[in-house]
């Protein structure tokens, strides 16, 4: 169960008129919409979120030197993050997103979190992992052990996510331009929701 979100920014969501779709708990299993709230009233604001976000492992994907930026916590095995994923490609010539592995839905997470960190070409391994996903064929394979630093970094961005009183992915944190504003989203967008969040 997690915490409910802060009256503000529901407030906020409400008036961005985004409807956010559902997420992975902890427990693997799906949270509903209206359920999908993340911040207690104590949780960092979207700004302070970001800025901490910025300091997980990930692979860019988009416009490397966009100012509108998503930074998204997901899970391998959360299918709602395979669909975030897909509604997101169409905006990628336009936004800079950083995709952040964590693990905590299945034991396949956090091995095959370290092999797309490790990938030389992260659009293309997503691509391939998350058709995967969508197919119901669970991902992509790992081969072997992955490298522990590998897996010591996935340990440490599911840390990060969970310092900020969440406990569900897709978990996204977005600066809409150089300036802000800063948004917090809980659970998945479509494709024209999550371009009205990023001021496109």
């Amino acid at each position: 169960m997690k915490p409910e979100l802060h009256p503000r920014r529901r407030v906020l969501f409400a008036a961005a008129g985004l409807a956010w779709l559902a997420g992975c708990s902890k427990q693997g299993e799906a949270t509903p919409p209206a359920a999908a709230s993340t911040m207690a009233s104590t949780a960092p604001s979207p700004r302070q979120a970001f800025e901490s976000a910025l300091r997980g492992t990930g692979f860019v994907v988009g416009q490397a030197t966009s100012a509108r930026q998503a930074l998204v916590f997901f899970d391998p095995q959360c299918p709602h993050c395979a669909a975030l994923w897909k509604a997101s490609q169409p905006l990628l010539d336009r936004i800079r997103m950083v995709w952040i592995p964590i693990a905590f839905v299945s034991p396949k997470s956090a091995p095959q979190g370290a092999l797309l960190l490790a990938t030389s070409d992260p659009q293309a391994g997503m691509d391939l992992h998350e058709s995967r996903m969508s197919a119901g064929q669970g991902g992509l394979e790992v081969q072997g052990q992955p490298a522990a630093d590998l897996v010591a970094k996935i340990k440490a961005n599911t840390e990060l996510l969970q310092s900020l009183g969440v406990d569900s992915v897709p978990h996204l944190i977005y600066r809409a331009g150089a300036d802000g504003p800063y948004g917090v989203v809980p659970g998945g967008l479509a494709t024209a929701e999550l371009a009205k969040a990023l001021g496109l």
